[in-house]
């Protein structure tokens, strides 16, 4: 069954989800819709955060052509869904990459409900200050960095979240999750790309996986996922799934419980 509604703002259903996303416990109406994002509201992890990654892709695993291009790879409902994410969660995380191609707003226009605080992680800090995320007058923005990036402790708008280096290259995201609890923003949505959202499943920081399947094909471009190679089909990870149709695409929500592939070395 759809698990999507065109008009989100006047759904009794939506405005009862949105009173949970701020602690509300009276039951939610039985529905496609709260089946997809009552788990939304599991209790946080030992960091204090419940994280949940997000990921659209073509029929062959393709989130974009090699040229970067990716807007828009699922249809209508998938955007919905997607805006729908944002304001039901506390943050909202994507990679200086996705920021580099999409310079994206990440706000929640396609839904009545709040924008949630941008997260950028970026290393090096190479992103110039020129993108939407860092403008003045937005939502909040943090910009997560290596303790050792030079410059001041703030990037445009963006104030500065400095963390540790993760061992295999990156950001240590293990001491992203805590940083963030202590803010208050515990339901975290890792939007993308494909290789942030691989290093939180590399890292075993995902609760839940989203992953919107579309019917295309490319035969080419970037791959969704980007781990280190498997030698053996055991060296993957299996888990739980179920499926939701979202207008043409096919959605399937993904049990991890921050579980990792073998084949992830710790972090």
């Amino acid at each position: 069954m759809d698990a999507v509604s065109d008009s989100p703002a006047q759904d009794p259903l939506w405005q009862a989800l949105l009173r949970r996303r701020d602690n509300d416990t009276a039951p939610l109406p039985a529905s496609p819709l709260t089946d997809l994002l009552a788990p939304l509201f599991q209790p946080p992890g030992p960091d204090g955060c419940m994280v949940l990654g997000r990921l659209a892709q073509t029929l062959d695993g393709r989130i974009a052509t090699a040229s970067g291009s990716s807007q828009w790879i699922g249809g209508r409902a998938d955007i919905l869904h997607t805006h729908r994410l944002r304001a039901l969660c506390h943050a909202v995380v994507i990679g200086a990459g996705t920021v580099k191609h999409d310079n994206p707003r990440l706000t929640t226009r396609e839904v009545t409900g709040p924008h949630p605080v941008r997260v950028v992680l970026d290393t090096e800090r190479r992103l110039g200050t020129g993108h939407t995320l860092f403008a003045p007058g937005g939502p909040p923005t943090l910009l997560a960095c290596a303790q050792d990036a030079p410059g001041p402790d703030h990037h445009g708008s963006a104030e500065l979240l400095r963390l540790p280096r993760a061992a295999i290259g990156g950001l240590d995201l293990c001491a992203l999750l805590p940083r963030l609890a202590e803010r208050g923003l515990t339901r975290i949505f890792v939007e993308g790309g494909g290789l942030t959202v691989s290093r939180f499943l590399a890292a075993g920081c995902l609760d839940r996986l989203h992953v919107t399947v579309a019917p295309v094909l490319l035969g080419s471009g970037i791959p969704a996922f980007t781990l280190p190679e498997a030698a053996r089909i055991a060296d993957g990870l299996r888990f739980d799934w179920t499926v939701h149709r979202l207008g043409q695409d096919m959605l399937f929500d993904i049990v991890l419980g921050r579980a990792r592939p073998a084949v992830c070395s710790a972090p």
